[in-house]
C-alpha cells in the first residue's frame, strides 16, 4: 500500500503553496534522476488561498476579462503557471487539493489519474446529495453536465507530470464567493456556469468535514494509507 503524508498548510498566498509544491515534487524527481526509482511517501497538500487567478500554459489570456487595475484594487492576483488547463479562480471557501504523486507506484496512466481524481470528488459530493458528474472532454466534475441550460463546474482539476511524478491537482468550491468567477471564462469555458456545495444545498459547508471526507475517499479509490492524519486545512 503507497503512503501519503497530509500537509495542511492553512490560508496561503498561491505562489507560497506552489513553491511548497515545488520543492517536494523536486525532491522527488530528483531521487528518480539519480537512482532510477523512489520509494518514499507521495504528499497531499490541503490549502485554502487568498484570490487569484491563475492560468495553466495553453492557457488563453483573453479568457482574464479584467484589466491590471481591476486586480490591484481587489487585492487579486495573477499567476501564469506550469500545469495544464485554461484559467480558473481560487479563493477562501474553496478547498484546494494538491496530490504530490509518485504515479510509477500507481499507474502510469494521466488520464486515469484525472478520472479517479474526479471519483473521489463525485463521491465525496455523493455525502452530501449532490450529484457529480464527469463532462465528455472536459476536465471537472459538473452538476447537471449533459443540460445545455444549467451545466455548471463545481470542482476543477489540472496537473502537471514530470517522469511520472504529478502535482497541481484540484479546487472543490465548498463556500467560495462565486462572483469571483464572473471576471474570467472559468476553464475558457464560456457557456457553462459555476457552482459551490453551499450554492446547491443553500447552507455553509464546514471545509474541514469535506477535507476529511476527501481523505477518506481517497484511501479507497488510490488504496493509499495515510500516515499524517488531517487535523485542520
Amino acid at each position: 500500500m503507497r503512503e501519503v503524508i497530509i500537509k495542511q498548510l492553512g490560508l496561503m498566498k498561491y505562489q507560497d503553496a506552489w513553491d511548497e509544491q515545488e520543492r517536494i515534487f523536486q525532491s522527488i524527481t530528483q531521487s528518480k534522476i539519480e537512482t532510477g526509482t523512489y520509494s518514499g511517501p507521495n504528499y497531499i497538500l490541503c490549502v485554502e488561498h487568498h484570490p487569484v487567478y491563475t492560468i495553466g500554459k495553453s492557457g488563453d489570456i483573453n479568457h482574464l476579462l479584467v484589466n491590471n487595475e481591476y486586480l490591484q484594487k481587489n487585492n487579486i492576483d495573477f499567476v501564469k503557471i506550469n500545469r495544464g488547463g485554461d484559467i480558473t479562480f481560487h479563493g477562501p471557501g474553496q478547498l484546494v487539493i494538491y496530490p504530490i504523486l509518485d504515479l510509477d507506484q500507481y499507474f502510469t496512466d494521466l488520464k486515469k489519474y484525472m478520472r479517479l481524481l474526479e471519483e473521489v470528488v463525485i463521491r465525496v459530493l455523493k455525502e452530501y446529495h449532490i450529484q457529480g458528474e464527469r463532462s465528455e472532454g472536459e476536465t471537472g466534475v459538473w452538476i447537471d453536465s449533459q443540460n445545455y441550460s444549467s451545466a455548471r463546474k463545481i470542482c476543477a482539476l489540472g496537473v502537471r507530470t514530470s517522469r511520472w511524478v504529478a502535482m497541481h491537482g484540484l479546487a472543490l468550491n465548498v463556500n467560495v464567493d462565486l462572483e469571483y468567477f464572473k471576471h474570467i471564462i472559468p476553464c475558457g469555458i464560456a457557456h457553462k456556469g459555476v457552482t459551490s456545495m453551499q450554492q446547491e444545498l443553500q447552507q455553509s459547508i464546514s471545509i474541514q468535514e469535506v477535507f476529511e471526507k476527501f481523505i477518506k475517499h481517497f484511501q479507497e479509490v488510490f488504496d493509499a494509507k495515510i500516515i499524517s492524519e488531517p487535523t485542520s486545512c
